[in-house]
């Protein structure tokens, strides 16, 4: 098994508490917690995959997605009742490491079955911010990616880095380390200093 799959699987974890926790916010039942954290941690690749006519979907022919989402929610809902005992502080930076391998597993799949450079990236963005944009729906909350937060803009560059070194001829697994440092970088930066986009808003 490579790197990119534990990476891949790590990230999903991540995802998945993160949709623990919101549901704990909510406080919704088990099955509630269970429902927010899939969605969270493999509904952006789901949708991909449905967009790409790549089915079964990965979560189908490979489990392990979903025993790690369920064991990940079962231990996050027994130790977040003693928060002072985890460095929850941690989360953003795993967060960052997660989206930037979703995106770089996104654009390089979309490639396997396309070969538009503008889809691909997209299809990067729709990996690492779907599952964020479906949780915050369902939590009837305006998903994260649509305010001034550098999450999807980081996406997007590298996912463009991603597929720009390939245009330049550079083999796929070092233009999918590119664009996952740009992604990781921009994001982590955003994270230490506070970086937001400006906002769109009309005068009344």
């Amino acid at each position: 098994m490579s790197l990119l799959y534990f990476i891949d699987l790590f990230g999903t974890a991540i995802f998945a508490i993160s949709g623990v926790l919101l549901a704990g916010r909510l406080r919704m039942d088990p099955f509630g917690v269970m429902v927010l954290a899939s969605v969270t941690a493999i509904g952006g690749g789901t949708i991909r995959d449905m967009m790409l006519g790549a089915t079964p979907v990965f979560w189908i022919g490979d489990t392990s997605y979903i025993w790690v989402i369920i064991i990940t929610s079962l231990i996050t809902m027994l130790i977040v009742r003693r928060p002072k005992r985890v460095a929850w502080y941690l989360l953003p930076v795993c967060d960052a490491i997660g989206l930037a391998a979703f995106v770089g597993i996104g654009v390089e799949k979309a490639l396997t079955y396309q070969d538009s450079h503008l889809i691909a990236v997209m299809m990067g963005v729709l990996t690492g911010c779907g599952g964020g944009i479906l949780r915050d729906i369902l939590a009837r909350e305006i998903p994260m990616v649509l305010r001034n937060e550098v999450y999807a803009t980081a996406c997007m560059a590298g996912g463009s880095m991603h597929v720009g070194l390939l245009m330049f001829g550079l083999s796929n697994t070092n233009s999918m380390l590119g664009g996952i440092a740009v992604t990781l970088s921009i994001r982590l930066a955003a994270i230490r200093w506070h970086l937001s986009l400006p906002t769109f808003a009309l005068n009344r």
